[in-house]
């Protein structure tokens, strides 16, 4: 997918709505337990239910690492039923990678060609060399870590040099000099409202991705205030508040409902901008 694609696709769908699918066994309607494949059977029927109001979707790779192979196997056969399903989704592999070059290379690979996805966070504390080999595969977006909305966040995120200019400005600063860079998004945590009018002024036509709207208690409004571009240039996410919606065997129903929610939100925001 290139970014005119995920354009068109917000714009029809009148929504710049991610939905995190954060897999946890503990939580998931008891029902679904008898099926082979709970995790994926419970991602497929939320999908299925709420796929004309996202345009993107967001497993945490935690949350699929944690069952081992069959974790893997349920998130392989997400992405293939999305890709296969729906096309126009944009998909993003909540993976938060970076290493040495050629190990972020492997991981590049793995995610990008082998898994299909996307897109793919990643951290930026090791520079240069492990992002850019992210950023040589075409049509595919690295989503850098910026100001996140984790409470630790602010442990070094804002922290100044000698010249005064935060971390997070650096790396947003430093990140837009790189080969490809037009293939960056950044992720700008919505309980950090206050900085998106800063972060805009650096990195004015990037994609942010918004997590912390919903169960975390980030305002869409506040978000949108001065977080919005001319081509919307948002992707904001919510998972617990949708996916776990109800425990019983309505939810996917009730997740329905709670992404309608927020999109109807979201057109209304779109109209009046």
């Amino acid at each position: 997918m290139n970014r005119q694609q995920l354009i068109d696709q917000i714009k029809k769908k009148k929504s710049f709505l991610c939905i995190g699918l954060d897999v946890d066994l503990d939580k998931i309607p008891a029902h679904l337990l008898t099926f082979e494949d709970p995790i994926f059977e419970f991602n497929k029927q939320l999908i299925e239910a709420t796929h004309h109001l996202a345009v993107a979707y967001k497993p945490n790779t935690a949350f699929y690492e944690a069952y081992g192979l069959k974790g893997w196997r349920s998130l392989q056969k997400t992405i293939d039923y999305l890709n296969s399903n729906y096309p126009e989704i944009f998909t993003i592999a909540d993976a938060k990678r970076g290493d040495i070059g050629n190990t972020s290379t492997r991981y590049a690979k793995a995610f990008f060609e082998d898994m299909n996805f996307d897109s793919i966070t990643v951290a930026p504390y090791m520079g240069i060399d492990s992002v850019e080999p992210f950023l040589a595969f075409a049509d595919k977006f690295t989503i850098l870590l910026a100001l996140t909305s984790n409470k630790g966040g602010l442990d070094f995120q804002i922290l100044k040099d000698e010249n005064g200019q935060t971390l997070y400005e650096k790396v947003l600063q430093t990140s837009k000099n790189w080969k490809n860079s037009d293939q960056l998004m950044y992720v700008v945590g919505a309980t950090r409202p206050e900085f998106f009018q800063n972060i805009r002024k650096i990195v004015p036509d990037h994609f942010l991705l918004v997590p912390g709207v919903g169960a975390q208690g980030g305002s869409l409004q506040e978000v949108c205030k001065y977080g919005i571009n001319k081509d919307i240039g948002l992707l904001v996410n919510s998972s617990r508040g949708i996916i776990y919606a109800s425990s019983g065997k309505d939810f996917a129903e009730k997740a329905k409902e709670k992404a309608l929610e927020l999109q109807k939100e979201m057109e209304e925001i779109i109209i009046k901008r």
